[in-house]
């Protein structure tokens, strides 16, 4: 090498290397502003804020933190923090945290192999949430009548079963549980997915075992609205690992979650186009915290409940909600039926009256997504973004798929939903709370029905609901049925 080319060699070295030192030092791009206006959304007073602030501002930022879980030999991030919490508390070996419980059900109708020309047998009653991802996913729901727990009626599963089915949808609502036992046994017969939807009801067992642990799949949703949460997450779990890693396919973008990203296919179908459904850093630091603390939430509001129900007498016109576990349902709402709507509203005024807080939907009720007749978007088959998928999809058709949908079709539902009375309970009742509140209701059921310790009690043994159902009556405003 000539001197002349070795001179310019070390010149440029020297000015790379000069390029280097920035003499002004920068601000991290999430720093003290950003800390402070999550403060300010956790309703600190101005006082607090201000010391807050002194106390952060004389920190070290440094870069400042990467709120997003998409580190490489890092240490733990909070979203991998929070699915391991997952795996203990429930059991699993995989868990997956995702931006919703919507995106969680999405992701495992996709892993359950849900698409074009397929259906999934979905509940009467619970949000909509469950069939709009089945027709997200590209599949069909076909909605199956409700029992008096307000659950998936196990008996009335198969003969909704065609050549087109590929999984039930299981979900337990309101703090209630499904009967699992009845239901996987019918789904293994058929060889079909099961995806349970447990966003209403996280942490509730069904014969001492935790709901979303029985199906192939469990979906839920960990967000404000919910009994554990703080804004808006998902969690899927599974003890499947090629499930898991369709589902963590679909959220990553396709497979971005693979030890080697870029990689080709380790097996066939290993890689397919997917979406965005990653928590956040910010979403998942509140949510590893509050899972953490739902076995302890779930049993105060179990403990309320039990209270409560054990003071309370039966009544020959009403009938109790069947609770297919009365020992593990969440036990957030206390919820009974009675045989007409005309008594329900007197008891509902009466216990409004008693500063008891419930509700009873009633003969005129506004449209709700939560039954199955009112969920427009998939009732009304519209064709977004022109001819298609789920409902006008040809392979549907060629599969001999054809399906509308009327309130009528699940009579079941149509009846107990609108006719139920609900009482909403709360974890941090005392015990003088808990018997204080069944004095009330027992005062104005009583002023309204006949007592009868041979009326159907509060918690039920198996079956014995069949034994003793109130005299059917009709409401000629909605044509109507009792239990």
């Amino acid at each position: 090498m000539s001197k002349e080319r070795e001179h310019q060699r070390q010149a440029l070295q020297g000015s790379l290397k000069a390029m280097t030192r920035i003499e002004r030092k920068g601000e991290p791009k999430i720093g003290l502003d950003e800390f402070m206006s999550v403060a300010e959304r956790f309703g600190f007073s101005k006082g607090t804020l201000k010391k807050i602030r002194e106390a952060a501002a004389a920190d070290d930022w440094g870069g400042g933190p990467f709120l997003a879980n998409y580190y490489a030999n890092l240490p733990e991030t909070k979203v991998q923090a929070f699915e391991e919490v997952a795996r203990a508390v429930f059991g699993v070996k995989y868990a997956l945290g995702v931006t919703s419980g919507t995106a969680a059900l999405h992701c495992a109708f996709v892993a359950a192999g849900v698409g074009p020309g397929t259906e999934v047998i979905c509940p009467a009653i619970g949000f909509f949430a469950t069939a709009a991802a089945v027709v997200t996913a590209k599949g069909v729901p076909v909605f199956c009548d409700v029992d008096e727990s307000l659950h998936m009626d196990p008996k009335k599963i198969e003969p909704l079963i065609t050549e087109r089915t590929v999984a039930i949808a299981p979900t337990h609502v309101m703090g209630g549980v499904c009967d699992m036992g009845a239901i996987m046994k019918v789904a293994r017969k058929h060889n079909l997915k099961v995806i349970e939807d447990c966003a209403q009801s996280c942490g509730g067992k069904f014969r001492g075992r935790h709901v979303g642990t029985f199906g192939d799949l469990g979906c839920f949703s960990i967000s404000a609205y919910k009994i554990v949460g703080g804004g808006e997450g998902g969690l899927l779990i599974t003890n499947t690992k090629r499930l898991w890693e369709r589902a963590n396919g679909f959220a990553e973008c396709g497979g971005l979650w693979r030890p080697v990203r870029f990689a080709p296919p380790r097996y066939p179908d290993e890689l397919f186009c997917g979406t965005n459904y990653r928590m956040s850093e910010m979403e998942a630091a509140v949510d590893v915290v509050q899972l953490a603390k739902m076995p302890a939430t779930v049993k105060r509001a179990q403990a309320v409940k039990a209270r409560i129900l054990k003071g309370l007498k039966t009544y020959k016109e009403i009938v109790p909600q069947k609770l297919n576990s009365p020992d593990g349902e969440v036990g957030y709402t206390l919820r009974f039926y009675p045989e007409s709507f005309e008594l329900g509203e007197r008891i509902v005024k009466g216990l409004q009256a008693q500063q008891v807080s419930c509700g009873m939907r009633g003969r005129h009720a506004a449209p709700d997504w939560h039954i199955y007749h009112h969920m427009f978007p998939v009732t009304l088959q519209p064709e977004a973004g022109g001819p298609g998928c789920a409902f006008h999809c040809p392979r549907y058709k060629e599969r001999g798929g054809a399906i509308t949908y009327s309130r009528g079709d699940c009579p079941v539902a149509d009846d107990l939903y609108d006719r139920m009375i609900s009482i909403g309970l709360n974890q941090w009742f005392t015990a003088a709370d808990c018997r204080e509140l069944a004095a009330r209701i027992n005062r104005v059921l009583a002023a309204e029905c006949t007592e009868d310790p041979k009326a159907t009690p509060w918690v039920l043994g198996k079956g014995s609901l069949a034994a003793r159902r109130p005299k059917p009556t009709r409401d000629r405003s909605r044509g109507s049925r009792g239990v």
